[in-house]
């Protein structure tokens, strides 16, 4: 077995993530102007939570499990997305918008937002029973809204920090509602008991279909480029081991005893990571803060 130079490895790793999760020729701004903490700061649960790219990018990955559950989210991934040539485009920018949000100065952080307010304005269609849908939908951006940060909050707890307190949770919750309500979503649950009763409610709304499992058969092809097929694996039945039970089975998903080995071997996966990245985006932002 070729065993790589620690530098070697290291930019293998950053190279790979920066392929499949780059910003496509988009520079996001992270580093002026200084002293300018952005949308949260440095003390908020967003800049922590946010921070670790392994728990983010298997957070990231049910999230859109979950998201496509609901009709008119499908519809917009199915009618106006390339998902079929471009599988990782979606978590690409939703990678880039999180970051630039969270870690962004102020005013980086709301030409994000302008920006995608104005793609949601132009994104509309019919289900296929005839409904009317629209990615503006205040509803609809609260479904999208509350699928993510359950993931990622819940993905963070497992992989990086288990112990999270009911108040550090809640707190979370009611920061990242902020950038939930300034995309348009209302009314956005504030507080983790708020965010589990959302998703018990919404489940006679969520559907599963030939659609459904045509985007989920792509989307668990190991993407190219991610350090190599075994660890994109890992990283998506990581991802479907994060689903609420009820969502893995809508799916078809079986949550066997297999996943405890997915969980070591995601949770070793996430100590390269966090060694070969050093910080990414939060480190850059600290250095913006500091340099006041």
């Amino acid at each position: 077995m070729l065993l790589l130079p620690h530098h070697a490895l290291r930019q293998m790793v950053q190279h790979n993530v920066a392929k499949v999760f780059g910003s496509g020729g988009e520079r996001i701004n992270l580093d002026t102007p200084l002293g300018d903490q952005g949308l949260f700061g440095q003390q908020s649960m967003a800049w922590r939570v946010h921070q670790d790219f392994t728990s983010m990018m298997t957070g990231g990955i049910a999230a859109l499990l979950l998201q496509m559950l609901h009709p008119a989210a499908l519809a917009g991934i199915w009618d106006h997305s390339r998902f079929r040539e471009d599988r990782s485009g979606r978590l690409r920018r939703t990678a880039q918008f999180i970051a630039g949000t969270t870690y962004g100065a102020t005013a980086e952080a709301e030409r994000l937002i302008a920006h995608v307010r104005v793609v949601h304005d132009r994104v509309e269609g019919e289900l296929p029973d005839g409904t009317h849908y629209r990615a503006s939908d205040p509803q609809l951006l609260r479904w999208v809204h509350v699928a993510e940060v359950y993931c990622f909050l819940t993905a963070y707890r497992r992989y990086r920090s288990p112990i999270v307190s009911l108040r550090e949770q809640n707190r979370y919750y009611g920061e990242m509602a902020g950038l939930a309500e300034r995309l348009g979503a209302a009314p956005v649950p504030r507080t983790g008991a708020q965010v589990r009763e959302y998703l018990s409610a919404m489940r006679p709304q969520l559907r599963s279909d030939e659609r459904t499992r045509e985007i989920v058969s792509l989307l668990a092809e190991p993407t190219p480029g991610l350090l190599n097929a075994p660890f994109s694996k890992v990283a998506i039945d990581a991802a479907i081991d994060l689903l609420p039970p009820w969502a893995a089975r809508m799916h078809g998903f079986e949550l066997g005893p297999g996943r405890h080995v997915t969980r070591a071997q995601l949770a070793g996966m996430g100590l390269l990571m966090r060694w070969a990245l050093d910080g990414g985006a939060a480190s850059r932002a600290e250095r913006r803060v500091s340099q006041a």
